[in-house]
């Protein structure tokens, strides 16, 4: 099974990547890559304190403009690339703070990163829920996953409700190139509860610097590992239907 080339997880100089958006889309046009997303971060944790990140509304919106403005472009060339909006969400930031500063609808992915407990879990639950009551048919624009997730949070344990979560909000498991420890061999079983409960997969590599855009390869050869191809196929379908359906892509 062929699959394109992607890379649905990038920072850019908006955070703590070393790169601008438009070195990004043009160092992946010749490398041949057909969907990235920026996906810089947000947070008011501790980690606002370490790293760059869409802190202001301001901030957020030029953003959001300078990637709809470079899709645009790509279109117009009839570049193969498709670019994606995206963000990465701390949900270790305040639930008030991520439901005033994020329209979900603004977004072509969002990332939720620290997902370790069932308490995480219910965190992004409760979240999800306000979204869908102010915004209407909220999965038709906006895809959900878990970034760089570590299954050994829930390896031995509550496995059974991250399963049905993940199956509920439609959401998918990165494998993330810049953490393999989190696809080794020792989570055979919760890969295998994946095919089983036919959760989508999908692949990023967690770039903060063009060096490293193309890093897909072994996440890719891990999901054939797994046998999961078919929930990858499943998520590429998502991405070539919203792709027919939003003229801006």
């Amino acid at each position: 099974m062929i699959f394109p080339k992607i890379n649905l997880h990038i920072h850019s100089t908006y955070s703590d990547g070393n790169n601008s958006i438009r070195e990004i889309v043009d160092k992946s046009i010749k490398q041949g890559l057909e969907y990235i997303c920026i996906t810089d971060h947000f947070t008011n944790s501790w980690k606002a304190n370490v790293i760059p990140s869409l802190d202001t509304k301001e901030k957020m919106e030029r953003y959001l403009t300078e990637l709809s403005e470079i899709r645009e472009e790509l279109t117009d060339n009839n570049q193969n690339l498709v670019l994606l909006k995206g963000i990465e969400v701390d949900i270790t930031s305040s639930y008030d703070y991520i439901s005033k500063m994020i329209c979900p609808q603004d977004y072509d992915i969002v990332l939720f990163e620290y997902v370790e407990s069932v308490e995480g879990v219910g965190f992004v639950k409760n979240l999800l829920l306000n979204w869908k009551q102010q915004f209407e048919k909220i999965n038709e624009y906006c895809i959900f996953g878990l970034a760089h997730f570590d299954p050994s949070y829930f390896e031995y344990s509550s496995l059974g409700i991250l399963m049905d979560f993940l199956k509920q909000y439609n959401m998918y498991f990165e494998f993330n190139s810049s953490y393999p420890q989190f696809y080794s061999q020792r989570y055979t079983n919760f890969f295998h509860e994946l095919k089983a409960n036919q959760i989508l997969v999908s692949i990023g590599c967690d770039s903060h610097d063009i060096s490293n855009l193309d890093n897909f390869e072994e996440p890719l050869n891990m999901i054939q590992f797994y046998d999961l191809e078919l929930n990858l196929k499943r998520f590429i379908e998502i991405l070539r239907t919203r792709k027919r359906l939003n003229s801006t892509f």
